[in-house]
């Protein structure tokens, strides 16, 4: 049987001696797909390691023409399939691969794949948490050619410790509502527990509401904005309701007042409320910093 599946690992970072690295926009998809990988880990029993190293060795990160073309982030061809399509060279010339209308849709199917008929049913019976069976037995089921298929999922699993969330006993459900709903035109990021997005020239709370599918007026709302207000590129723009402390890390650190900046900004890029931002640091909310003030965020 003809492979189902492309290996795309160029953005994987190999060494010279073909040893997995570490890299920074691997690490970004883990971040924007462990809540879905994990949601669909409760409902269809897949390990949430296999179904991310699967999507970054297949999709290169997202990065390859039928994740960005498609929603296509497993590869999967057209076999019994009567959606919409997509042709791209594979084995053979001009072949057809499934499309989808966003990314959770591929991995909906990817585990309706992995889920139906015989082929996989031996998988099922094995614990959640044994991903190094899992990878081994999609190999020696013919979910790929490549000889180190295994290898190279189980390598990817432990260099980014996904493993991890195969014992995750939930999953964020509002990035999981949106990957749901929504074709993201940009990446979702994430910090200090909280998810946010980089604003492009011309964007409003009304736009980016309508792209995330979320309410722009609590965008705006969690941003501390007027709803009408036009954003600057550069901006970040939260997603959720921000915090009142910048992460645990950030306790002995200070942040250094630099030129064009205002508590605003500071209280933005910490992910910070601005009202907690003046408290920290006994501060009136008519205080003017100065370029060089030090300011604690946590």
């Amino acid at each position: 049987m003809r492979k189902l599946f492309i290996s795309i690992a160029l953005v994987l970072s190999l060494s010279t001696f073909g040893q997995l690295k570490w890299n920074q926009q691997s690490q970004q998809y883990i971040i924007n797909y462990k809540d879905v990988a994990i949601e669909q880990m409760k409902r269809w029993k897949i390990p949430a390691s296999i179904t991310l190293a699967q999507g970054l060795l297949e999709s290169g990160a997202g990065k390859s023409y039928l994740a960005t073309h498609a929603n296509n982030h497993f590869g999967i061809k057209c076999h019994n399939w009567t959606g919409k399509t997509v042709y791209q060279d594979d084995d053979a010339r001009h072949e057809c691969f499934r499309a989808y209308h966003s990314a959770f849709d591929s991995y909906e199917d990817h585990s309706r794949f992995l889920s139906s008929g015989q082929r996989y049913r031996s998988l099922f019976s094995l614990k959640i948490t044994d991903y190094k069976g899992w990878a081994r037995g999609l190999k020696a089921a013919g979910y790929a050619t490549n000889p180190r298929y295994a290898n190279q999922l189980i390598d990817i699993i432990e260099l980014y410790k996904l493993y991890e969330y195969d014992h995750a006993k939930g999953y964020d459900k509002f990035i999981v509502g949106m990957e749901k709903n929504v074709t993201l035109e940009r990446p979702i990021k994430m910090f200090n527990k909280n998810y946010y997005v980089i604003a492009r020239a011309g964007d409003t709370y009304r736009s980016l509401g309508k792209e995330l599918g979320v309410s722009y007026k609590k965008l705006a709302v969690y941003n501390e904005r007027d709803k009408n207000d036009v954003l600057e590129a550069g901006e970040v723009v939260w997603l959720k309701k921000k915090r009142s402390n910048a992460p645990k890390d950030y306790k002995e650190r200070r942040h250094y007042v630099r030129a064009g900046e205002s508590m605003y900004s500071i209280a933005q890029h910490y992910g910070i409320r601005l009202k907690s931002l003046y408290k920290l640091n006994h501060l009136k909310p008519d205080y003017q910093i100065q370029v060089g003030d030090q300011l604690r965020v946590r």
